[in-house]
């Protein structure tokens, strides 16, 4: 597995100073997000120049792009707000390769109106499925067209909030550009070593075939999220599972401060070293 982490971990808004200090910090691949840039994560516009300029510091620090963060509300109650999240989709997608990655997440959303990330009681009903498989379906279209792929990740607060939800999503979908990333720390909030054991093994024999990306977090007892390695999940459990399917892409920690990657970068290293 090669150990990446978000680009938006380090601050900066020019991608050569950003993708250096992830090869600093001793990482070898990265998420990128277009806030790396000087740019909105989500930009109306991306010019040539600007994605290959990341592609140019990438070579130059030694770092891979992995994927690009393209995550709006899919499942945004309101039908304006989705196309306005399709069209910035597209200008993502048509400069991925230029910016040397061809994988694009995703977030599929939730009816929150406000917080793409915030759960809401109607994520269940056949609505926003509906307007889920809508969405997808235009973001099939924009995939195709730009020759990239779209990775999805199941998470509690999410229309997709379990890998059944995901499973089903692919089935329904008949897409081989729908991919899967897996966050373990999203599958579960408070569980015994056992339930999150028997959760995470099953989430991985479900979508193996899909799985395109890892990520590394982790959750403290009470549920909250935590930095990788300083929580309650099992990560010779995890990456055992991984390497059981025979896994080798990218496993990209998220959710930590800059002043923490080289001691998350290390974990993880010895971790990976001990389970081979």
């Amino acid at each position: 597995m090669k150990l990446g982490i978000f680009a938006k971990t380090f601050e900066g808004t020019q991608p050569g100073p950003v993708l250096k200090a992830v090869a600093g910090a001793g990482f070898v691949c990265a998420q990128y997000n277009m806030a790396c840039s000087g740019l909105a994560s989500m930009p109306d516009a991306i010019d040539e120049g600007q994605a290959r300029a990341i592609a140019g510091a990438a070579h130059k620090a030694g770092i891979e792009i992995a994927a690009v963060s393209g995550t709006y509300n899919m499942t945004h109650p309101d039908r304006a707000v989705r196309e306005a999240g399709h069209r910035r989709l597209a200008v993502l997608a048509e400069r991925s390769h230029a910016m040397s990655t061809r994988l694009i997440t995703l977030c599929t959303g939730t009816r929150d109106p406000y917080d793409q990330w915030k759960e809401h009681p109607d994520n269940g009903t056949p609505e926003a499925w509906r307007d889920l498989l809508e969405a997808m379906e235009t973001a099939i279209g924009i995939a195709e067209r730009y020759d990239v792929d779209l990775g999805i990740e199941p998470e509690l607060a999410n229309v997709i909030n379990s890998a059944h939800k995901a499973r089903r999503l692919i089935d329904e979908m008949q897409s081989r550009r729908i991919r899967i990333v897996l966050d373990p720390a999203n599958l579960f909030e408070t569980a015994t070593l056992d339930e999150q054991r028997t959760t995470i093994s099953a989430a991985i024999d479900l979508l193996a075939d899909r799985i395109v990306m890892a990520h590394a977090k982790d959750r403290n007892p009470d549920g909250s999220f935590a930095t990788a390695g300083k929580g309650v999940l099992d990560y010779s459990h995890y990456l055992g599972c991984l390497k059981a399917i025979g896994f080798t892409g990218s496993l990209i920690t998220h959710g930590l401060a800059a002043k923490e990657a080289e001691d998350v970068s290390r974990f993880l290293s010895e971790k990976l070293e001990a389970g081979r």
